[in-house]
């Protein structure tokens, strides 16, 4: 492995801004142990450069006006590192102020500070993690449900460029088989190409690509979650739904019509989908002015949401306000729900064209709720398909599809083989892109630009 020498040692708190049992400074580059060396003393004298890798060792953090913490030090030398490079991550204990401190030390015994996402960018550059790997740490940090979790942590290990890696190998492999007979077409030990062949192999390549499209969107889900819109008229139970959903009191709830004039808010994560569910004014006509602002802005919110949750209280009549709803969210991804089936019933699910029932108050049906909000998302079951996690990967994907669809149509036309080779190489570029080879310095910026500073 070659290793980036970048010029500069570069540090950063790596651990969150608030107090907290300890704090992490991590530095990298040629100088990380040198420049950790200058403002930590081992407990046991030795120099710290003494020490080899993979290390932790006790000790004392000092600065130009003496010693102010206790901590350990641990040592991680190239290219057996996170980075590729040599590095030292400093644990102090955790105030925010020892962390500060911490870190202006290492600036003033020279390091620099470093950028957003420096260290994973160090770690691409030298080669211990491809591109979408390295994205998948971001995805990673930002993970707000087990499975979204688990879906980052297989592209961190990978898979989106192990998959696509291997779509890249088939079709080099027929590249370099189609040159080699373009240049040495007499030769008796050219390999055999044939239009049928290169069809054979251009639409099995294409149809893993538009696999892995499919699964993009609810990949896309996953990752950045989804709004939840919670609709009705007013006193059907959409504050009691939405404590219920979201697992503790974020809603007012009385008997009285029209409690929740404001939009509420709570983050949940709903058959492993992270959603942002919102508790919205119940809907109908008012000469109350704080109550039409109201109503107003669930509008916009149900406008706004990737699904709604249309309530109906079912121990009642359809009412006027019910059915005007029910026509303004026709043809919107939707869930209807008939709550309230704790008390005699007056509306059934084909009275709504088709509907979960629950009881928002005792809990009974919210299991089929959840199930009935997957369906409405679209949601498989399949993770090998949900592999592409951002807009980036999509389109290298989606771009290498459609040369190969070109390449396809111009054999089915009877284009000369040559000819053909010109799209091949295009379906190969965006592959090598998603692996991050070939791309350049604005591709990078933008990618590592979104990392929080210390990974």
């Amino acid at each position: 492995m070659t290793i980036q020498r970048s010029g500069k040692t570069v540090a950063a708190v790596s651990t969150a801004n608030a107090d907290g049992a300890i704090a992490v400074v991590r530095l990298s580059g040629a100088d990380a142990i040198a420049v950790a060396g200058r403002i930590f003393s081992p407990a046991n004298g030795k120099p710290l450069s003494d020490f080899p890798g993979n290390t932790a060792v006790h000790g004392w953090f000092s600065d130009e006006k003496g010693r102010f913490d206790e901590g350990i030090a641990l040592l991680f030398r190239a290219p057996k590192s996170y980075t590729g490079e040599d590095m030292a991550e400093l644990s102090c204990h955790g105030s925010r102020y020892l962390a500060s401190r911490l870190l202006s030390a290492a600036v003033a015994a020279g390091a620099s500070p470093a950028g957003p996402g420096e260290f994973t960018k160090r770690a691409f550059l030298n080669g211990k993690l491809d591109l979408s790997a390295a994205e998948a740490v971001a995805e990673l940090i930002a993970a707000k449900s087990e499975r979204s979790a688990r879906l980052a942590l297989s592209r961190r290990e990978g898979a989106l460029g192990r998959e696509a890696g291997e779509i890249a190998s088939a079709l080099t492999d027929v590249a370099a088989r189609l040159a080699v007979w373009s240049d040495y077409p007499e030769e008796e030990d050219s390999p055999e190409v044939t239009p049928d062949g290169l069809l054979t192999a251009f639409r099995a390549a294409r149809e893993r690509l538009l696999k892995l499209l499919a699964g993009s969107r609810e990949a896309g889900l996953y990752q950045n979650g989804v709004r939840i819109a919670i609709a009705g008229s007013p006193n059907v139970g959409k504050s009691t739904l939405m404590n219920l959903l979201s697992g503790e009191e974020t809603s007012i709830v009385t008997d009285l019509p029209g409690t929740t004039r404001d939009v509420v808010s709570a983050a949940v994560a709903i058959g492993g989908v992270p959603a942002t569910l919102y508790d919205t004014a119940g809907i109908r006509e008012s000469d109350d002015p704080v109550e039409r602002i109201g109503v107003g802005r669930a509008r916009s919110l149900l406008a706004q949401s990737d699904l709604v949750l249309l309530v109906l209280d079912g121990s009642r009549p359809l009412a006027d306000e019910d059915r005007l709803l029910m026509g303004e969210l026709r043809g919107r991804p939707l869930v209807t729900v008939i709550n309230k089936t704790d008390l005699p019933q007056r509306v059934f699910p084909q009275d709504a064209g088709g509907a979960v029932e629950i009881s928002a108050a005792t809990g009974k049906g919210a299991g089929r709720l959840r199930e009935a909000v997957r369906e409405a998302l679209g949601l498989v079951t399949d993770e090998n398909l949900l592999l592409i996690a951002n807009e980036r990967q999509a389109d290298c994907v989606r771009r290498s599809a459609e040369s190969l669809g070109e390449a396809i149509g111009a054999l089915e036309s009877g284009v000369t083989l040559d000819a053909v080779s010109v799209l091949l190489d295009a379906a190969l570029a965006p592959l090598l892109e998603l692996s991050g080879r070939g791309v350049g310095e604005a591709v990078l910026e933008k990618v590592f630009s979104s990392f929080c500073v210390g990974k």
